[in-house]
């Protein structure tokens, strides 16, 4: 009897883990996360920096929410507070009408009169911590991290009383001209951050089978409005970083509901639409330049683009070595911000303070991807001592093997 106990637990401990089992997260790196769940769970009393800043987050996120577009007093046009609504934050009251209407556009000038609707920064919030809470809950296996995320997504999404419905008809309004643009698609980029968070929390007893389901059919949804509506189709003919969140969106909730096939189309047509276009040969991205906060737009675009890059290794589309005939490529891009980043003079406008470590998350990418460690010390300087989970997690990284370019 003893012996086959003995035979029964060596047979046990060889059996795969489900603690070894790779999370399905699609912007995160799986594989690093296995590990360092492995690690926490090993050692608990021994955390590293990830697991440090990972729990410092969540802790700081239970306190957080619950979040709604119900929480709005401002009705949107449909009667229906259900529905997403915010106004275009670069638009103001006109001078020269005695109403105000239309309000008239100041790029990068953000009109304070937008805080009346919270829609758009409780979702930002929705997103940052939810993400938070579920990957403190997967590194350290406290249930009560799981708990609060379930809480919040419940609340956002499919609770009733609360539920956001699956549009964005009434996002960046501008007074006096329409009630919603395409334009609006911007402000869910963040629900990737969500994606990943629900595949985070695969496993624990406070999310189940049938919250996944539900969680699915709203981003199947969210995803039909997005590619079938008037504003979904005109956000995705935007050439800017309009258009690269678009199409990020629409290929990590394509896969996140199992439309590999919308992923697929999207992500292999990334070079030429985007990137081929954004792009100058010597690393200029024009339409980003034109702006009045030029630096950071730059960033913002390449962060998109790198976060595609991201996308396109789950189905072996490698943007990363992407590159024209004449030159126009992602690292180009990233080449031609680095010395500005490192203290050389930005020479184009941007009114509003500019951030140096705005790049780091692209270098961070990056150097992952090319094996490259100038651009993972660039980086690591630019983060600096930064403790934000995400500048941390990319910190720790390890090279990804790469890619034959299609």
């Amino acid at each position: 009897m003893t012996s086959l106990l003995i035979l029964s637990v060596l047979w046990t401990a060889a059996q795969p883990s489900s603690e070894a089992k790779s999370p399905r997260v699609f912007l995160l790196d799986a594989k690093q996360l296995v590990q360092e769940r492995q690690r926490a769970r090993g050692h608990p009393d021994q955390p590293d920096e990830v697991v440090k800043a990972a729990r410092a987050e969540a802790d700081k996120a239970m306190k957080a929410g619950p979040f709604s577009v119900v929480q709005k007093s401002i009705m949107p046009p449909s009667g229906d507070k259900h529905d997403y609504m915010s106004w275009a934050p670069y638009f103001w009251p006109n001078p020269d009408t005695p109403n105000h209407l239309p309000y008239i556009r100041r790029d990068g000038e953000h009109n304070p009169e937008i805080k009346q609707i919270p829609d758009h920064d409780n979702l930002g919030k929705l997103c940052g911590t939810v993400r938070g809470l579920a990957l403190g809950y997967y590194l350290t296996g406290n249930e009560d991290y799981a708990a609060r995320a379930a809480l919040l997504l419940h609340t956002w999404f499919t609770d009733p009383e609360t539920k956001m419905n699956p549009n964005l008809e009434f996002a960046q309004g501008i007074r006096g001209v329409n009630t919603g643009r395409g334009i609006g698609l911007i402000e869910t980029r963040g629900l990737t951050e969500v994606v990943d968070g629900i595949g985070l929390l695969a496993g624990s007893k406070n999310w189940t089978s049938a919250d996944d389901k539900a969680m699915q059919q709203w981003f199947t949804s969210f995803l039909d409005w997005m590619q079938k509506s008037p504003h979904g189709q005109d956000e995705s003919r935007s050439k800017n970083n309009h258009g690269s969140f678009y199409d990020e969106q629409v290929a990590d909730f394509a896969l996140f509901v199992g439309k590999r096939d919308i992923a697929e189309d999207v992500l292999k047509n990334v070079g030429q639409k985007r990137i081929a276009v954004q792009i100058e040969p010597d690393g200029e991205q024009k339409l980003e330049l034109a702006r009045t906060n030029s630096w950071g737009y730059s960033n913002f675009n390449l962060r998109a683009l790198t976060e595609l890059a991201v996308l396109g290794h789950h189905i072996g589309v490698d943007l990363w070595h992407f590159q024209t005939a004449d030159g126009r490529s992602m690292r180009k891009a990233l080449d031609f911000l680095l010395p500005y980043a490192n203290g050389e003079k930005w020479p184009y406008q941007q009114i509003s303070e500019m951030h140096p470590d705005d790049l780091a998350g692209p270098l961070f990418e990056a150097a992952s991807a090319f094996n490259n460690p100038e651009y993972e010390a660039a980086a690591k300087k630019l983060a600096g001592s930064s403790q934000n989970v995400n500048m941390v997690l990319q910190a720790a990284k390890p090279d990804q093997p790469e890619l034959k370019q299609n």
